[in-house]
């Protein structure tokens, strides 16, 4: 007959149930019982007692011996369980609390849960809802446990109940009289030992005390057992898996030996904790049974039986309160310490881990790199290797790695054969036999080359630029150096930090490093989209002096700086000098145009018009008097200085960030490459330097600051009077006093400010704090105020330095002075050196900031780290609804836009109009030939453009709105100047045009043009009357026009 066909479907996990192992479930895993003390037996082979901690039968720790249960060595026996009976219940501290929950919600002398029969009914009916979730559940337990703890008389046998308290380590106490409702049956609780106190006085006080009786486990315990599994469901407990008396061990589980190894050591063993601590379990547990049995007292009892649980508590989890300390050596590592922490099994050995393939080391700057390299010593490249397959195309390169060794670079330290999976190392007699015998599919693992993909890593790892890929550059001496321009997202400088090296060891990881993790395509920072990679420092500085008026060059000068920027392949067309008499000079800026754009064949053609860092609103920004505008058109500049807010990291108004927008990523890395270069050259070969001559103040600028703090000081000295004679005053919501110091400390920090003005107005344009401050690359006007004029108030939490003694700051001055030399400001400067005063208020200021950078470091990085843990399962789904690993929505639309912060090309905005609309007026080239639209045929095909679907459907109604505004600022803008110019301006469709998109008949130049009126400074007039004077040929008599009656 045959026999029926079984269908075996495959089978999906439906869900997984945790719960609490009972004793039989741990006498059903354990091999053996565990009652013996000992560790090992009196003879000299030293061997573990059976039935002890070390038993044979749970495992092994020794590679020389086999498990005598399951046969096998060390490398293959995973361990064995065993048990310890229990003579007695203990509470586990684990469940500590959940058993002191439970003694609440439950009657000490019936078991019940203490709710009336209709809320018993209402609770479980909610409980047992189909659908409900764990929030909902909770919130139900924890109603069922409110009302409980108001009950004071058992519905269902009328017992008195208290409150269940912790009254020690380990030890529960119900107060049972502490109700107000229970004040008779205390009294007649006392009249109980009226005869006993007679007779013995002392006796009051321990009456007192036994007022609230002690829960033991063993009462704990049988009254858990008469708990229904009704009572269970009430309190959140599933009755198949994890009834109440559970929560209390009977028998304690004995872990494998392998988890806690002995270690041999002079001839002896040192034991685990674990095994130390299981020992101590045994013992005591022997001696508690020996005494129940012969009758011990029933003090000895208690203290044997409050040792076990202690015992067995510090087993689980060593940070036992209450609990004695370690009397020598360090802490015990219960199970608690070996899972949780920084150091636990998770986060220790399974979420990060130790790894092959990697190299750690200092780092050192080097500007030559490009941004996306990094130099590795070659004594790391000949340790990391990478496994190459071995192929018609590279197997003569192989063979010649494989012939030069381990030893030299380039080289290979092993191979392994396709056919038997053998692996060879190649020592120096058989390199040239195992080169012979090289097969297409065999794989050498190589060392490290040029070109390799590496993984670059500096702890910690705050956000995901600080572990990006680099291209390997093998070079000697013993550090890994990269571009300065990368130190931003690594948080990285070279005081002698480290950083980490990873190579991926296949093609798909290479690639997939290169492709996500490159830094190339991590030049902006997630968080907002700005640029993250940028000059810094040096690079800024540099940037900043060859673009000032003044810096000037002949040809051969000229060429020799160009050519810092280049490699020797680049085609550079020289551009015509910006000054042809006297002499032939080209200026900075030219400089940067040719790095911008070295030759007519290169099609970048960077458009930027922005404000500088130093720039002060003046009516024509172009002849701003700090050249602090920068306007660069198709990739020349214009005019303006580069400084931090151009050049540097967090703008995005920075050429790098215009480049990128523009033109893509390896433009913008180019053009950082370029500037690294000419910045770190330019500069060895100038010079940039700080003196103490930069440092010292002249004698007006002395002047001035001594008239600032002396005008200071007089404007205090005038509110303390005020203070004193009761006619300051006071500020809403302040005292006096604190009026008083507000308005002194309001005073006292305007005089550094104002003394910074002075520094950067007095100072040389040649003073290089100076210079650093203004473009940005180190320091502010606050530092150069500081060293130069003076130190300012020091301020200790919010205020100024408050009383250290009594009713002064220091003994120097007079009690209850309030002066500002008295409360911590510092007249003089670094320069001019500081009094024994002024530098303990400096001192005290300055232990404030390293306190809180330290505080606040590890606070913030543990904020991070929950925060991390708690977003790390969020995503965003197709709908662009964020969502959890369990499809709960937690954001309806990602940002409340949908927008990317990485794609936003402005503060805020998807898409920069301004920007987007000069680029390409710029590099667009317009035919002669091509018709010219009217404002009001501009607006019409715009509008009609919106209304298709490639826009409706794929862009929101505000997104179009925000377009068709832009272009109508457009159009308005140039029906004005079309009026201006005395033509019609066209804002409105004519009357009698039916077709918008028909050309107009523009009428010819009216008799008497509509002119707009300018509104010109004294300054402007002579400018703009000079710069028409220039105007020759046929424009002569409109600009003679223009200067009478000042026409647009």
């Amino acid at each position: 007959m045959k026999e029926p066909v079984l269908v075996q479907a495959p089978k999906q996990i439906q869900y997984i149930q945790f719960g609490v192992p009972s004793p039989r479930d741990i006498r059903q895993v354990a091999e053996v019982e565990i009652n013996d003390r000992d560790l090992y037996k009196p003879d000299q082979d030293h061997r573990p007692v059976e039935h002890g901690v070390l038993d044979p039968r749970l495992g092994i720790s020794n590679k020389n011996d086999t498990c005598k249960t399951c046969g096998q060595n060390m490398s293959d026996c995973v361990g064995h369980w065993g048990f310890i009976e229990l003579c007695v219940p203990v509470f586990h501290y684990g469940y500590f609390k959940t058993i002191q929950t439970i003694l609440q919600n439950i009657c000490k002398k019936c078991s019940r849960v203490m709710l009336e029969e209709t809320d018993r009914r209402t609770f479980l009916r909610r409980l047992r809802m189909p659908g409900i979730d764990g929030l909902q559940t909770r919130a139900l337990v924890k109603g069922v446990n409110d009302r409980c703890k108001k009950v004071t008389y058992c519905p269902h046998c009328g017992d008195t109940n208290g409150v269940v308290k912790k009254g020690g380590p380990l030890k529960i106490v119900h107060d049972k009289y502490r109700q107000k409702r229970t004040a008779e049956e205390q009294d007649e609780y006392r009249k109980t030992f009226t005869n006993a106190i007679d007779a013995d006085p002392q006796l009051k006080l321990l009456v007192a005390k036994t007022q609230s009786e002690e829960m033991t486990p063993l009462r704990v315990y049988n009254l858990f057992k008469n708990i229904s599994d009704e009572d269970c469901e009430l309190m959140g407990l599933n009755p198949k898996s994890g009834r109440p008396e559970l929560f209390l061990w009977t028998c304690v589980p004995v872990p494998p030996v392998c988890i806690r190894p002995s270690v041999a050591q002079d001839g002896a063993s040192n034991e685990d904790d674990l095994t130390v601590k299981l020992s101590e379990i045994v013992f005591t547990n022997y001696i508690l049974s020996k005494g129940l049995a012969q009758g011990s007292s029933a003090a000895n009892v208690m203290e044997q039986w409050d040792y076990l649980g202690l015992a067995i508590a510090m087993y689980i989890n060593s940070d036992v309160p209450g609990a004695p300390l370690a009397v020598v050596g360090k802490p015990i590592r219960g199970f608690t310490q070996r899972l949780k922490g920084k150091q636990g099994r998770f986060r220790g050995n399974l979420s990060g881990k130790r790894v092959d393939f990697s190299g750690r080391t200092v780092i050192s700057p080097d500007p030559n790199m490009r941004i996306d390299e990094v130099a590795v010593p070659e004594r790391v490249a000949k340790i990391l290797t990478y496994p190459e397959l071995v192929t018609p195309h590279n197997i003569e390169h192989l063979r010649e790695l494989v012939r030069r060794g381990p030893d030299v670079h380039p080289g290979a330290n092993t191979v392994q054969y396709a056919s038997s999976g053998q692996k060879r190392v190649l020592i120096k007699s058989i390199r040239d036999s195992v080169a012979r015998q090289l097969r297409i599919g065999d794989t050498v693992e190589r060392h490290l080359i040029n070109g390799d993909v590496v993984l670059f890593n500096r702890q910690p790892s705050l956000h995901r630029l600080s572990i990006m890929a680099h291209s390997a550059r093998i070079m000697p001496w013993r550090t890994f150096r990269f571009n300065e321009c990368v130190c931003t997202p690594y948080n990285a400088d070279f005081d002698g930090d480290e950083m980490n090296l990873h190579v991926p060891q296949t093609e798909e990881a290479r690639i997939e490093a290169r492709e996500l993790m490159g830094v190339h395509n991590n030049l902006v920072t997630p968080r907002n989209g700005e640029p993250i990679i940028g000059a810094t420092q040096d690079f800024v500085t540099t940037a900043y002096l060859i673009t000032q008026k003044e810096r000037f060059y002949d040809r051969s000068q000229f060429v020799q700086i160009v050519s810092y920027c280049f490699d020797a392949d680049t085609h550079i067309d020289i551009p015509p000098p910006c000054i042809v008499k006297p002499r032939r000079l080209w200026s900075g800026k030219q400089i940067i145009s040719i790095l911008l754009r070295p030759n007519k064949a290169c099609k970048t053609k960077i458009n930027l018009e922005t404000k500088t860092k130093s720039y002060k609103k003046v009516p024509i920004p172009d002849l701003c008097p700090k050249d602090a505008y920068l306007i660069i058109r198709n990739s020349e500049l214009m005019c303006g200085t580069l400084d931090k807010s151009v050049v540097g990291d967090g703008k995005k108004t920075s050429i790098f960030f215009v480049a990128l927008r523009d033109y893509g990523t390896t433009e913008a890395a180019a053009l950082m490459n370029r500037l690294a270069k000419l910045s770190a050259r330019w500069s060895c070969n100038q010079g940039f330097s700080i003196g103490l001559s930069d440092v010292m103040p002249g004698k007006k600028l002395r002047n001035r600051k001594d008239d600032l703090i002396q005008s200071a000081y007089a404007e205090c000295d005038n509110y303390i009077l005020q203070s004193r004679s009761g006619k300051l005053e006071t500020l809403p919501g302040r005292s006096v006093e604190e009026t008083l110091e507000a308005t002194i400390s309001r005073v006292l920090s305007e005089v550094r400010d104002k003394a910074g003005t002075i520094c950067m107005e007095e100072l040389g344009p040649y003073n290089a704090p100076l210079i650093m401050a203004t473009c940005g690359s180190k320091g502010s006007a606050v530092n150069v105020c500081q060293m130069v004029a003076c130190v300012g108030q020091q301020i200790v939490s919010g205020s100024r330095i408050r009383d250290g003694f009594t009713d002064r700051t220091l003994p120097h001055f007079l009690k209850l002075s309030r002066t500002p030399m008295a409360k911590g400001f510092v007249a003089n400067s670094f320069y001019s050196g500081l009094y024994p005063t002024e530098f303990i208020f400096h001192a005290a200021s300055g232990r404030e900031g390293l306190v809180d950078a330290a505080v606040k470091t590890a606070e913030t990085g543990y904020m991070q780290r929950r925060l991390v843990k708690a977003f790390e399962d969020l995503r965003v789904h197709y709908d662009s609804s964020v969502r959890n690993s369990a499809g709960t929505i937690v954001q309806f639309e990602y940002g409340g836009d949908s927008l990317d912060p990485y794609c936003l090309e402005g503060e805020g905005k998807p898409v920069i109009f301004e920007h987007n609309w000069k680029h390409i007026r710029n590099t667009v080239d317009v035919s002669p030939q091509e018709e010219r639209l009217a404002p009001f045929q501009v607006r019409f095909i715009v509008e009609k453009s919106l209304k298709e679907p490639r826009f409706v459907n794929w862009t929101t109604e505000y997104w179009r709105d925000e377009v068709y505004n832009f272009m109508d600022k457009l159009a308005s803008r140039l029906a004005e100047l079309r009026q201006a110019y005395g033509l019609e301006p066209f804002d409105e469709q004519p009357a009698g045009l039916l077709d918008p998109a028909a050309k107009p008949k523009t009428r010819g130049r009216k008799s008497k043009p509509m002119a707009a009126t300018l509104s010109l400074t004294k300054e402007e007039q002579p400018i703009l009357e000079w710069s028409l004077s220039k105007v020759d040929g046929k424009h002569a008599r409109l600009a003679q026009r223009v200067i009478d009656n000042k026409l647009l």
